[in-house]
C-alpha cells in the first residue's frame, strides 16, 4: 500500500484514474468541491473507490469543518457554524457548548457517512490569536487551550458516534502563524515555553485522536531549517513524544506552497522524518506517480494505525432520521448567545 492520500480530478474517477489507483493502492482518499455535485453523484464516486479496491473500511476524507471550510454545502448539503459560533456560546454556558458541538458534528457525521465518507479533518485544535493571520481565525473554538480541548474532544466524540473519524491539526499548532502556509512558510519564534500553551489542545486530546495532522511551520526552537512536517526531530520529540500522540500521522496537503523541492522529494522527507501518510490534493497524475516511485510501501507499523483509525468507522445505507433534531436542538443551544450561528 502506497503511504498517501490522493484526490480525484472530477466528479467520477476517470480510465486513467481508475487503472493508477488500482496499481497504487494509496491509503485513501480525499474529497473537494470538484468531486460533489449532489447526493447520488457522490454516493456512486465513494461506492466506485470502495469496489475498487475491496477492503470493508476504506479511508475517504474530506475537510468539513462548518463556515468556510465546508466542501459539502448547501442546497444538497446541510450549513454548520464555523468554530467560532461555538467559542463564543462557550463564554456564556460552556456546558452548552460543548453540548452543541457534540450534536453539530454527529449531525455532520450522518451526513458524511451517507456519503460514503469515513473521515474529517475536523477538530482544528490551533488557538485563535488576535494578531495571528485569518488563515485560522474563525475556525478555532478559542484563545484558550482548555475551552479548545473541551470543544475539540465534543466534536471528535459527535463525529465518532455517527461513524466517522476526525482528526486533530494542525500539530504542533498554527494558530501564531503570521502568514498563510498555502501560499508562504510561517515561521513561529516563540519560546518552548510560550509554545506549551499551544500543544496543550493535542496534549489533552493525544489518547482520543486516532487520526492527527501536521503543520507547515517552521519552529526554529525545535528544528532551524525544516519544518514541523518535514522535521524529524518535531515529530520525534514534540508530536510522539511531549504531546504524546500515537494515532495515524497524516501531512497538511504536500502541495502547499510553503513547503520546497519538489512533490516527490517533500513527499519522500515527510515520510522519512515520521509521517505515516502524505496527503496530495490536486489530481495531478505527474505528482501521484511521481509519489509513488519516491515513497516505500507503508510500513507494518503504519497500517496498523491505518487500520486502528478506520475500525470504528462505517458507511450508512442513508442519513439517519435523527439528523434535523440533532441540527434543531444545536440550533437552540447557539441561540443562548443572542447571535445567530
Amino acid at each position: 500500500m502506497t503511504p498517501a492520500i490522493f484526490g480525484c480530478s472530477g466528479p467520477s474517477l476517470t480510465a486513467d484514474e481508475r487503472a493508477f489507483f488500482r496499481d497504487a493502492d494509496p491509503a485513501g482518499y480525499i474529497l473537494f468541491g470538484r468531486n460533489c455535485i449532489d447526493r447520488e453523484q457522490l454516493r456512486a464516486l465513494t461506492d466506485d473507490l470502495r469496489a475498487l479496491h475491496g477492503r470493508e473500511r476504506l479511508l475517504i476524507s474530506i475537510d468539513q469543518e462548518g463556515g468556510r471550510v465546508a466542501r459539502l454545502r448547501p442546497p444538497h448539503w446541510g450549513a454548520y457554524p464555523a468554530g467560532e459560533a461555538f467559542a463564543r456560546l462557550y463564554s456564556v454556558a460552556p456546558a452548552s457548548a460543548i453540548q452543541a458541538a457534540r450534536l453539530s458534528a454527529r449531525a455532520m457525521a450522518l451526513e458524511l457517512s451517507a456519503m460514503g465518507i469515513t473521515v474529517d479533518y475536523h477538530p482544528p485544535l490551533d488557538l485563535r490569536m488576535a494578531s495571528a493571520h485569518d488563515v485560522i481565525g474563525d475556525r478555532a473554538f478559542g484563545e484558550d487551550p482548555v475551552q479548545v480541548a473541551a470543544i475539540g474532544r465534543a466534536v471528535l466524540e459527535g463525529l465518532a458516534e455517527g461513524g466517522v473519524a476526525g482528526c486533530i491539526k494542525h500539530m504542533p499548532g498554527h494558530g501564531r502563524s503570521m502568514v498563510d502556509s498555502h501560499r508562504e512558510m510561517p515561521t513561529v519564534r516563540e519560546s518552548a515555553e510560550e509554545l506549551e500553551r499551544d500543544i496543550a489542545p493535542f496534549l489533552a486530546l493525544a489518547c482520543s485522536a486516532r487520526i492527527g495532522m501536521t503543520g507547515h511551520l517552521l519552529f526554529p526552537i525545535w528544528d532551524e531549517e525544516n519544518p514541523a512536517t518535514l522535521s524529524p526531530t518535531i515529530i520525534t520529540e514534540v508530536v510522539r513524544g511531549k504531546i504524546g500522540f500515537e494515532g495515524l500521522l497524516l501531512t497538511d496537503d504536500i502541495d502547499m506552497e510553503a513547503l520546497t523541492d519538489t512533490i516527490p522529494e517533500r513527499s519522500a522527507r515527510a515520510i522519512a522524518a515520521g509521517c505515516d501518510v502524505v496527503l496530495n490534493c490536486w489530481a495531478k497524475m505527474d505528482d501521484m506517480t511521481g509519489i509513488c516511485e519516491a515513497l516505500p510501501a507503508m510500513d507494518d507499523e503504519a497500517l496498523t494505525r491505518l487500520d486502528r483509525a478506520l475500525e470504528e468507522t462505517c458507511v450508512a445505507e442513508a442519513m439517519g432520521s435523527e439528523h434535523a433534531d440533532l441540527i434543531a436542538e444545536r440550533d437552540a443551544l447557539l441561540a443562548l448567545t443572542g447571535e445567530h450561528a
